[in-house]
């Protein structure tokens, strides 16, 4: 059984990534802004319990001390919270590059940077990325910001593995196509992807609890299309 960090866990891949986890028996801190959805993601997994909530903006607060007063060690981080902007590169303001970026690079690099005396010594840190943000793969207009911020993401986990490459610290970052979210009917809309959220759930899962021994430092492409 290990200890389970999931944020921007109130819906699309985070909310069912928590609730798999949980299923599977771990125990598990759902993380995100929304109370709401929080309340219904535990309310789901009422029988077995084994959910925590905590209603948090990662993007502004990084006083963690809520997090590390519910589990002292940190087996698995998800670092799934993300924020999108579609907009023509000619018309996003200062303030949206700073909203995207601080959702989706300042929030997992610090949030990580704080965890590291919690974290278990095999723990394994993912960070879930895009598959738009991996160098030479196909772009779309109006994702100028999502897709180089999720870029930036997929850098740290390589970064991140060469600053700990002497322990058994494991980082990764996961390149998702296109999965049936809100966010991707924001980026998209009208697209219908090829996966549900359940199912990209199960394997981020999956990736996260068996592939750490394999898999370190790397961007992985979880990609059948693009969107």
């Amino acid at each position: 059984m290990k200890n389970i960090i999931v944020t921007g866990a109130s819906r699309g891949i985070g909310y069912y990534t928590a609730l798999q986890f949980a299923k599977e028996g771990h125990q598990v801190l759902a993380v995100a802004r929304s109370k709401d959805h929080l309340e219904a993601l535990k309310s789901e997994n009422e029988a077995k319990g084994n959910i925590k909530t905590l209603a948090l903006d990662l993007s502004s607060d990084y006083n963690i001390e809520q997090i590390t007063s519910v589990f002292t060690q940190v087996d698995v981080l998800i670092n799934n919270a993300g924020a999108l902007v579609n907009k023509p590169f000619s018309e996003i303001t200062q303030a949206e590059m700073q909203e995207v970026y601080q959702t989706n690079v300042f929030a997992p690099y610090f949030l990580v940077q704080k965890l590291l005396p919690n974290f278990s010594s095999d723990a394994h840190i993912i960070n879930i990325g895009s598959v738009g943000g991996v160098n030479g793969t196909l772009k779309f207009p109006g994702l100028s910001i999502y897709s180089s911020s999720k870029a930036a993401a997929s850098c740290l986990s390589e970064c991140w593995q060469a600053e700990f490459a002497e322990t058994d610290l494991t980082f990764n970052s996961l390149a998702l196509g296109s999965v049936q979210t809100e966010m991707l009917e924001q980026a998209f809309p009208g697209y219908k992807a090829p996966l549900s959220p359940e199912q990209m759930a199960a394997y981020v899962c999956r990736f996260a609890l068996n592939e750490a021994e394999f898999v370190r430092g790397k961007t992985v492409v979880v990609s059948r299309t693009n969107p």
